[in-house]
């Protein structure tokens, strides 16, 4: 099994060395954009550095320790430019979820989440602690999911959607392209594309810059 590079150095990439750790595998280390962050530790493991340094670690797997999902593909499309990275799905062993469940490349499932039947998950997507996820739901690629959030059955997340800490997603609902809910939000309705939802029951709160 190789090693892992995490790309991102700020909390988050805590988390995914925690992960990691529970998943068996070694993090050699961490590759992030701020120059100030080269030759420090995060958590244990020490910045070696920035994004276009990968070519360096390329006999290593890769994972996107960043939860913004526009950050997040931004950095790919840096990465990519360089060449073909390869990237892990870290599913943490505590996660329970159905054989007929897809999960694409790159993707982040935390402790604690349940996928039940039939479930897509795109690539690059993090679903983070204790998530639960209906039966023949679909989160395209980029999807950010913050935790203890309640997705019901048949939810559509398209690509860049990201739901806050805590929300509820009634059954059958849609979230266009690069919509958020926001932390706590009650979803009883479909949001349009590039729209922040949020609130009991969620309603617009503002709009978003397209991606």
């Amino acid at each position: 099994m190789k090693d892992l590079i995490v790309v991102g150095g700020g909390g988050f990439a805590k988390e995914i060395i925690w992960l990691a750790k529970d998943c068996g595998r070694t993090v050699k280390g961490i590759l992030d954009d701020d120059p100030n962050m080269l030759g420090k530790t995060v958590g244990t493991i020490k910045v070696v550095g920035e994004v276009n340094n990968w070519l360096d670690f390329n006999e290593c797997e890769f994972v996107i320790a960043i939860g913004s999902p526009r950050t997040r593909y931004s950095v790919l499309n840096k990465m990519y430019k360089l060449g073909t990275p390869k990237f892990t799905t870290l599913i943490h062993p505590s996660v329970k979820m159905s054989n007929c469940s897809v999960i694409g490349e790159g993707a982040i499932i935390c402790a604690g989440t349940i996928l039940t039947v039939e479930i897509q998950i795109g690539v690059h997507c993090i679903l983070n602690l204790n998530v639960t996820l209906g039966h023949e739901s679909i989160l395209e690629d980029f999807v950010t999911v913050a935790p203890m959030v309640a997705i019901s059955g048949n939810v559509h997340a398209e690509c860049f959607v990201e739901i806050g800490t805590g929300a509820v997603l009634r059954q059958g609902l849609r979230l266009c392209r690069g919509s958020m809910l926001g932390m706590g939000g009650v979803l009883t309705k479909n949001i349009p594309e590039f729209l922040i939802f949020a609130g009991n029951p969620a309603k617009k709160l503002k709009e978003l810059p397209e991606i």
